[in-house]
């Protein structure tokens, strides 16, 4: 008896891909960016798509067609043909938040089928961690004959991890950095998702100040330019254009752009150097699943989130 697969993809960008290699099974493309903004535990719930629809508009004014989503997520309404399902996620914190809410969906809706995971990164005999869609035929392929069988450990960790995320507690989340898993870059992502959130000190996450240290150590000739790097150097994140574009308008505090290029003007040697907490200046007021990213603060010396001191009249 044929086995037939359901394939779920982290976007159109790998469907296409695995179309042209003549992947003829069914294919379901997951376009949603749940690490960023509000979420809670029931996927595609109707207040789950208002709260998504309502987010996305606000911060990156873009249109979602709900109707055009639910379609496609219909594809799980009758999953008894299929055998097993494949899911292609990559090794960055924006796939793997994608990736616990899409096993969470299909533990919504109770369908028990056999699940592989597909998961790019670390390639033998390449420098950087790469992206599916940056692998080679012959790559890819690979990958796809060494998928991964989840466990029903690895299902409930996710299930778990999705339910903390949606919650009001993210200190949560450590002890899940040293749990092992079938997940091999789980561990990164969560550390990388805590340190979104501002620094004690200098209120920069991370990746904020990874972005001005990058305009500090290298001849950044303009805003574009820096998004170039600010793509290729930032880890764990797998953020895209519109995404950083958006970091990187609220860093602009810190930055001088003249005709020569981009440079670090007196406050963004400040922030580096970490003499104030520049959190409440800088306003990036995202909302990471269940909290407020200004409601919280890491603290190095802790190695935890601690609430945010609000400072009143």
């Amino acid at each position: 008896m044929t086995k037939q697969i359901l394939h779920i993809t982290n976007g159109s960008s790998l469907t296409d891909y695995l179309r042209e290699l003549d992947f003829t099974d069914d294919i379901l493309t997951w376009q949603e960016m749940l690490c960023e903004g509000p979420t809670i535990a029931a996927i595609a719930s109707d207040t789950f798509f208002n709260i998504r629809r309502h987010f996305l508009k606000e911060y990156y004014d873009i249109e979602v067609d709900t109707e055009e989503l639910k379609s496609e997520l219909s594809k799980l309404d009758n999953t008894d043909k299929y055998s097993e399902i494949h899911l292609w996620f990559e090794y960055d914190l924006f796939c793997h938040i994608n990736l616990l809410g899409v096993i969470n969906l299909l533990h919504q809706k109770n369908i028990n089928k056999p699940l592989y995971l597909i998961c790019s990164g670390r390639v033998e005999g390449e420098k950087n961690l790469k992206g599916l869609c940056e692998l080679s035929l012959e790559q890819l392929m690979d990958h796809y004959y060494k998928r991964t069988l989840l466990t029903k450990e690895d299902k409930e960790l996710a299930i778990t991890l999705w339910r903390t995320y949606c919650g009001k507690d993210h200190n949560i989340l450590k002890p899940y950095i040293i749990t092992k898993s079938n997940f091999k870059y789980m561990s990164n992502c969560l550390k990388a998702h805590l340190k979104r959130f501002p620094h004690q000190k200098s209120g920069l996450s991370v990746l904020e100040d990874n972005i001005l240290r990058l305009v500090r150590d290298n001849q950044i000739k303009s805003l574009h330019h820096l998004l170039g790097y600010s793509l290729n150097y930032q880890g764990y994140y797998g953020f895209g254009d519109t995404q950083l574009r958006r970091i990187i308008d609220r860093l602009s505090i810190f930055l001088d752009e003249t005709e020569t290029g981009i440079k670090l003007n007196r406050k963004g040697h400040e922030a580096l150097l970490r003499h104030y907490n520049f959190a409440s200046e800088i306003n990036n007021n995202m909302v990471y699943g269940g909290i407020e990213r200004l409601g919280f603060q890491f603290s190095i010396d802790q190695n935890k989130l601690v609430k945010t001191i609000l400072h009143v009249n």
